[in-house]
């Protein structure tokens, strides 16, 4: 398999797929639907390939490509996935299909709107999340962390569900506003970034090469200025994750995208932020990392609680649904700043698992307006009587939500609170609450949706077709297996994780252990 560039093929099968969509004559374009879903196969196919032939004892990063890109700024065409990699690439590699299929009518709703371009701009974004997930150049990986959010953009403008446009423009010039706003603060981090490896020796974007020199000391950058550079990075991630009170592009965004284009946001999009926390945050910058944990340990706990809190009082499904990913993303974050391998192998775990549970949540939700029309939960009532594999499906997927044991997301959120109560035993003590809150917001959205009396207007709604199970199946199989056996991916996780903590001289904490005689802890 080396000598196959595979992670090249990874994003270009997908541009290359959107720029042939995209070209095609009108008389030719009724096949575009399904062309997008081979060029999406064939990009799982790759992805299952690299997770065959990842090895987990083996080198950090594999599948490694490095060209000279633009040699006066030293900046290369370098490409790599590790074990954290690679599980965000089968995430996205998973869903990418799932989605196409999950609206594939999403396009046809009205006839001013072109399947061609949902279709193409669908395999963009993928393409583009690709190469961020595998960029080992953080140059190369800035400028497609910035070109994503234009196909986003028009996948909310140009074919949110909701009928007022007005309302779908401006939820998209919000998302576009705020995250170019944090990727221009990024780039300056950049530069500034690039400069001090100018003044220490030949300047370089290269990842690996600047890690390397800041762990064995070699790269010595003076701390006002790594805490400096440190919040420019953090910046742009904390909006696209959406770290609180950076969030508040993101509910108006999920509520005008269609189902699908929500989920493609929430679930693979934002993720690309948290990775970047992870990656770039923690490992270029790892003592303003620790002098800035507890402000975002803090920001990330009032993230899980807020988002519960205003989840429980919306009257809007979609929107609710929106808000409880503000509060996943706080647990993920949570994990992440923990600097623990519980805790970052459980954040990782966590952005896979909230990724599945999300997409099922959202896209059984969005079945359900599709055949209602309306968003509002108080218009709900009885669908269970009429719909009884949408409601169980969906109670499938909220319990998942709130983190059920066997289900995926219970595992994933275990971890991070074991790791951070290692480290801050308060925050995650105040993180449990809104376990609580979880159940309430689940529990009373699928009481008043999906049981008692058949509400007048509820009695013509249909059970999920057989392309919607196509969709859900697959999405319930993965919460069940990784809440089951998560131990494959945790396997090649770990190494991942332990090694971002070995470059970062961040040992986990000793364990307290009782003394032979029967004493107190030591």
């Amino acid at each position: 398999m080396s000598d196959v560039p595979w992670l090249t093929l990874l994003w270009a099968v997908p541009a290359v797929g959107a720029a042939i969509i995209l070209t095609l004559p009108p008389r030719m374009r009724q096949h575009v639907k399904w062309i997008a879903l081979g060029t999406s196969a064939v990009v799982l196919a790759i992805s299952i390939g690299l997770a065959i032939g990842f090895d987990t004892g083996g080198e950090q990063f594999q599948f490694v490509e490095s060209k000279s890109w633009i040699p006066a700024f030293g900046a290369r065409y370098a490409l790599g996935i590790d074990g954290i990699a690679l599980a965000l690439v089968i995430l996205t590699a998973v869903l990418l299909p799932l989605l196409l299929i999950a609206g594939w009518n999403d396009a046809d709703a009205d006839r001013r709107r072109a399947a061609h371009r949902y279709v193409a701009l669908m395999l963009l974004v993928e393409a583009m999340v690709m190469i961020s997930f595998t960029a080992l150049d953080i140059l190369l990986f800035y400028i497609f962390f910035e070109a994503m959010l234009i196909p986003m953009y028009f996948l909310i403008a140009g074919f949110g569900g909701p009928r007022d446009a007005g309302e779908r423009t401006r939820a998209a010039m919000k998302f576009l506003l705020y995250n170019l706003a944090g990727g221009l603060v990024m780039l300056a981090a950049v530069i500034g970034l690039y400069v001090v490896t100018t003044d220490h020796g030949s300047g370089t974007f290269d990842f690996r090469v600047i890690v390397e020199a800041i762990s064995s000391g070699s790269l010595d950058i003076d701390p006002t200025v790594a805490k400096a550079l440190f919040l420019g990075f953090m910046f742009a991630f904390a909006v696209k994750a959406p770290l609180w009170p950076l969030h508040t592009w993101l509910p108006d965004a999920a509520v005008q995208a269609t189902p699908a284009g929500a989920v493609l946001m929430m679930a693979v999009v934002d993720k690309v932020g948290t990775f970047a926390m992870l990656r770039y945050c923690v490992q270029l910058f790892p003592d303003a990392t620790r002098y800035f944990t507890p402000l975002i340990i803090i920001l990330a706990v009032v993230g899980i609680v807020y988002g519960a809190i205003l989840a429980i009082g919306q009257t809007d499904m979609m929107r609710l649904i929106a808000y409880t990913s503000i509060s996943h993303f706080g647990f993920i974050i949570l994990g992440i700043f923990a600097l623990t391998s519980q805790g970052q192998a459980g954040s990782t775990l966590y952005m896979v698992n909230h990724g599945i549970a999300t997409a099922a949540l959202m896209l059984i939700a969005g079945f359900l307006v599709t055949r209602r029309g309306t968003r509002n939960i108080a218009d709900y009532g009885g669908v269970q009587k009429v719909a009884p594999i949408m409601a169980g499906t969906f109670l499938v997927a909220g319990l998942a939500t709130l983190s059920l044991p066997g289900l995926g997301p219970f595992v994933s959120e275990f971890l991070v609170l074991i790791g951070t109560y290692s480290r801050y035993p308060v925050a995650a003590i105040c993180a449990t609450i809104a376990l609580v809150l979880a159940a309430l917001y689940v529990l009373w959205m699928f009481q008043r949706i999906m049981t008692g009396p058949v509400t007048k207007g509820n009695e013509q709604i249909g059970d999920l077709g057989r392309r919607e199970l196509m969709v859900v199946t697959p999405l319930i199989a993965l919460l069940l297996v990784l809440g089951i056996y998560p131990k494959p991916i945790l396997d090649v996780i770990d190494p991942a994780v332990g090694h971002t903590l070995t470059v970062i001289h961040e040992p986990d904490p000793t364990p307290a252990v009782a003394e032979p005689d029967g004493g107190g802890p030591r």
